[in-house]
């Protein structure tokens, strides 16, 4: 079977048989490649570049935004080409941290003129509000934006940790559900 394959590929046919020849057929029967042209990639590459050009000029921070951290004493932190944003502050000896990612500023429900179809209300942002202090112990709490009169953001965890491996292990236990908490706890919280 081996040796029609590779004919069928054009490919020279070597002496292996057996186990050895069922292993070694994908590597000897060569893929087909697709490319761009040298010419349709420079036009890519051209008409990205003038886009980056474009976003970087027009770009303007949310007055709201800038009006926030300029009278705030948290920083907001972010590496170029990540999703992963945060703004922190210390208070005393702890490090407060609020951490969300990137979402897109439109809305894919939207109409062509932005108004929201049927009064559909906007996706949540979840976000994570960590207190940690330089021991490493600490608590966080896992968040989500809501909208409507009586909440701006509803807790859905809240995890405490000893330690920062604790803290930044995948598989610790991330607390219980905010609504299974004792009442008059999330009542305070939510204060």
């Amino acid at each position: 079977m081996l040796p029609r394959v590779l004919r069928a590929c054009g490919t020279a046919v070597p002496k292996v048989t057996g186990f050895k020849q069922q292993a070694l057929r994908p590597l000897l029967c060569p893929v087909q490649q697709r490319c761009f042209s040298l010419s349709s990639a420079a036009k890519v590459a051209k008409d990205l570049q003038a886009e980056i050009g474009h976003e970087e000029e027009q770009y303007q921070q949310a007055k709201e935004i800038k009006k926030f951290l300029d009278s705030s004493s948290f920083k907001f932190k972010e590496k170029e080409g990540d999703v992963n944003m945060h703004l922190e502050r210390e208070v005393g000896d702890k490090l407060v941290k609020v951490e969300w990612q990137l979402t897109s500023p439109f809305d894919p429900t939207a109409d062509v003129e932005g108004d929201q179809e049927g009064g559909e209300e906007y996706e949540a942002t979840d976000f994570c509000i960590t207190i940690e202090s330089k021991s490493g112990a600490g608590v966080s709490f896992y968040c989500s934006t809501q909208t409507g009169e009586d909440h701006r953001y509803v807790i859905g965890n809240v995890k405490s940790f000893a330690t920062t491996e604790e803290k930044e292990s995948v598989s610790s236990y991330n607390g219980p559900e905010f609504e299974d908490v004792d009442e008059k706890l999330q009542e305070s919280f939510d204060e």
